[in-house]
């Protein structure tokens, strides 16, 4: 098993007054590393995808602004798309109750609820972790996906740069280098999506 994430986003505090949530956007994107709260997607492979998500849903609320930016996270739009407005125990103070609801991904808890496989399928630890897994869609195959290729990405870049260094036979140099620029096309296609 592999860690679900290497870091814990942190958001800074930041009080300014904005117009939209969705102004937050760029603060956010930086705090979370262009990472997906959720998830822990890297938002280099579709960055159009990402969005600003109310960890307390709007609905909710009562005591922060829908512009509070303790309360938003740089979400991936499948994560934000499926969390929607659930908010189980409907106070905005309880964030769950009994292993049902959420935890806030800037909290250093929220990593201990997951865990990846050697192939970046994404794993629940505890109860609460399966509830999230489940109302987050956890187990949509892209999150694996990005994963493995935010994992493939640096060896390809090291045996391209190791070509140049070692007498490869021909035909695997070749091959090497064609396969690292198909990579380099699917994610240009993957990015303009």
């Amino acid at each position: 098993m592999l860690l679900f994430r290497e870091n814990t986003p942190r958001r800074r505090n930041i009080t300014r007054a904005v117009s939209s949530h969705s102004s937050h956007k760029p603060d956010l994107k930086l705090d979370f590393g262009s990472r997906c709260g959720y998830c822990n997607s890297s938002d280099i492979w579709k960055i159009t995808y990402y969005e600003v998500d109310h960890f307390i849903p709007e609905s909710i609320l009562t005591t922060k602004s829908s512009t509070d930016y303790s309360n938003l996270v740089y979400s991936c739009r499948s994560c934000n798309n499926a969390k929607r407005k659930k908010w189980p125990t409907n106070d905005e103070n309880v964030p769950n109750k009994n292993g049902v609801g959420f935890v806030d991904p800037c909290d250093d808890d929220y990593t201990n609820h997951f865990a990846r496989k050697d192939n970046g399928e994404i794993l629940f630890n505890t109860t609460l972790g399966e509830w999230m897994y489940h109302a987050l869609k956890l187990y949509k195959p892209q999150h694996q996906i990005i994963w493995k290729l935010e994992q493939l990405e640096p060896i390809i870049s090291d045996i391209k740069k190791m070509n140049d260094k070692v007498n490869i036979p021909e035909h695997l140099k070749d091959r090497i280098i064609s396969v690292y620029d198909e990579f380099n096309d699917y994610l240009t296609q993957l990015r303009s999506l």
